[in-house]
């Protein structure tokens, strides 16, 4: 192996210190393969919900948001938009439903690769996915603007509706119509995958820091020129 390789994969574990401190070592990778099962499952689940409220539907119309589709009252919702000139719904984020399966399933196995590196490069492998939920929230946040501040001029109430960005979390009104978005369960999933992620970074530093530190330390010794007493025959 390599020196480049040697510093990012880290240092291994002697067996002896494995034996004395073998639960400093499996927290960090336990909490790491957790994170990556809870990411790997957040892709089954819902991560966003909208409620319309609407003087001609007591109940409100509903659209269930998940990584790669949304389910509900998507084509009700899409007959009302029509009026005020705003784009069907399933005509956002195409690329994003289509790549999030493999997208996701990529930041898991990158979480699950940091198990296996003793170096500050594990954070590096596990950054995607702790960001992962607030990029799922700024996805949606713009196509929401996007779609609510490009209004087909020709439609039929577009002079009575002025451009607007339904909110991605809480309540918002257009016209005569409330609208109210949450967070759902996959994307809670998802957001706590982050949590466990960052504590089990804090956890690896906290074991693997002195081990990296200890052989930066050998290194330089090895690296440094003889003493004079050394090279006296």
């Amino acid at each position: 192996m390599n020196q480049a390789l040697k510093k990012i994969v880290g240092p291994r574990i002697h067996p002896d210190e494995w034996a004395a401190h073998r639960g400093r070592y499996l927290l960090p990778s336990v909490l790491l393969v957790l994170a990556a099962v809870m990411l790997l499952v957040s892709i089954f689940l819902p991560y966003w919900h909208m409620q319309l409220n609407a003087p001609q539907y007591p109940g409100g119309l509903h659209v269930i948001g998940y990584v790669n589709h949304l389910s509900g009252d998507v084509h009700e919702i899409d007959s009302l938009n029509h009026y005020i000139g705003m784009r069907p719904l399933d005509e956002a984020a195409k690329f994003e439903k289509a790549t999030a399966v493999m997208m996701i399933t990529a930041l898991s196995l990158l979480v699950l690769g940091a198990v296996f590196i003793h170096s500050k490069w594990a954070a590096l492998l596990s950054v995607p996915a702790i960001l992962f939920p607030i990029g799922f929230l700024v996805d949606l946040y713009l196509w929401l603007s996007y779609f609510g501040n490009n209004l087909d001029p020709t439609a039929p109430l577009s002079s009575s509706i002025k451009p607007f960005t339904p909110p991605v979390l809480g309540t918002g009104k257009v016209g005569q119509f409330e609208t109210v978005a949450s967070a759902q369960s996959g994307l809670i999933l998802a957001a706590a995958a982050s949590l466990v992620i960052i504590v089990a970074l804090w956890r690896h530093r906290a074991a693997y820091k002195p081990l990296v530190d200890k052989r930066t330390e050998q290194s330089s010794g090895d690296d440094s020129p003889p003493q004079k007493s050394d090279m006296t025959d």
